[in-house]
């Protein structure tokens, strides 16, 4: 399943475990309840998901990368403590309180949460001495002798042995004592969740043009090469600042975060031209509704990959001043609001001008880039514009819309 199928998964199963009965009881007993061994590559976004559902479900959240930690932390120091059997007084090893259990305590006592989500990051990455320890976690709920609290639940997330040469296998007791959950990476639930970031255009249009490149791991003779989702999402906001700072944006800077030389390499060559496009195109001068009669016939001869790179500008341009009235939250009867809502005009004028006006794949990326972004669809909300909610109910209502995708995709 993809990420935000395993969101709903776990949220689903949070709700089911806390229910109770009239007597304050869980209607499914501590026994039944079963951990949630979630195994997905790295980078695609599953330490964001226990966050957003934790705050969905109005649980606390402890959350531990279980790889930095010893077994004197996750169990507990060793101590030995006195014990009288049948008059006699013998010494005998103890552990004290685990780092893991106190913190989910702590969080109980400072943030008043009495339930929650007890998250354990990489838990089959775990050393050798670490190993026994973990599956004790997964099938007793317990590290050392103290147990996970009542009416906290248990996610463990891992990645798969091919991402990463130290996972370790459970065995099949600990295996049928989970639910096991596998995830996928998968462009198109990304790209909702990018929008809601404000995820650098240029690569939402490369990723919208390149989909094999938004997830990739190979192993070669230099050893293993990879992009990630999380790779696309910090280089974005580098890049967001070194523009700001008006610090370039070199291949080599790229590759720090593509790690696959030759996504890097065309990743680069795109991102100077979607610069190119921007300057050759005037996109202010569009949004002022001054855009020049030879613009339309260079857009209407381009090939999609330049098409869709202008959408995308067009876009960038206008989530600036969108987020700026966000904060403000004065997004109408102001000079600021009505400059905007003429820039949406002009932009949609300016697609129609080149494409026509019964609806096109351009159209189509512009609206869905409008719908995804907050910002936008609170701004249009409040200040209705005509030809936005034409497209909305033409290219998006009545499965137009994935068939439309569908055409895209092939292109």
């Amino acid at each position: 399943m993809n990420i935000a199928q395993a969101k709903d998964e776990i949220k689903h199963t949070v709700q089911a475990y806390l229910k109770k009965d009239a007597e304050g009881n869980y209607r499914i007993p501590s026994v039944r309840q079963r951990p949630i061994l979630m195994i997905g590559p790295p980078g695609i976004g599953k330490t964001q998901i226990m966050e957003q559902i934790a705050e969905e479900c109005k649980v606390g959240l402890v959350s531990y990368t279980i790889t930095h930690h010893t077994r004197q932390s996750a169990v507990g120091l060793p101590m030995i403590t006195q014990e009288t059997y049948e008059g006699n007084t013998y010494s005998v090893t103890e552990y004290t309180m685990s780092e893991i259990i106190a913190s989910v305590y702590r969080c109980m006592r400072d943030e008043g949460k009495k339930e929650g989500i007890l998250f354990i990051d990489e838990i089959n990455c775990v050393s050798e001495t670490l190993t026994p320890a973990m599956l004790q976690f997964l099938q007793c709920k317990t590290f050392g002798n103290r147990a996970v609290p009542q009416g906290w639940i248990i996610v463990a997330a891992g990645n798969p042995p091919e991402y990463n040469k130290s996972v370790r296998d459970f065995d099949m007791v600990t295996l049928d004592r989970v639910r096991s959950i596998e995830v996928d990476a998968d462009l198109d639930i990304w790209i909702n969740y990018a929008a809601e970031k404000h995820i650098y255009g240029v690569i939402l249009s490369y990723l919208q043009l390149r989909k094999k490149n938004f997830y990739r791991i190979e192993t070669d003779v230099d050893g293993l090469r990879f992009v990630t989702a999380r790779g696309w999402e910090d280089l974005s906001v580098l890049m967001q600042m070194y523009e700001e700072l008006d610090i370039p944006v070199t291949e080599d800077v790229i590759g720090e975060y593509l790690r696959l030389p030759e996504v890097a390499e065309d990743f680069y060559a795109y991102y100077e031209l979607y610069r190119k496009y921007r300057d050759d195109y005037g996109i202010r001068e569009i949004l002022r509704g001054q855009a020049q009669p030879a613009m339309f016939e260079r857009l209407m001869k381009a090939d999609f990959d330049e098409r869709v790179s202008v959408v995308n500008l067009l876009l960038d341009a206008l989530k600036e001043p969108l987020c700026e009235l966000f904060e403000t939250k004065c997004f109408t009867g102001t000079p600021q609001s009505d400059t905007l809502s003429a820039a949406m005009t002009h932009a949609f004028e300016f697609l129609e001008d080149a494409f026509g006006t019964e609806g096109s794949q351009e159209m189509l990326l512009f609206v869905t880039g409008l719908t995804m972004c907050r910002e936008a669809a609170v701004f249009l909300a409040m200040n209705p514009q005509p030809k936005y909610m034409k497209y909305n109910e033409l290219l998006l209502g009545g499965g137009r819309r994935q068939k439309l995708l569908q055409e895209i995709r092939s292109s």
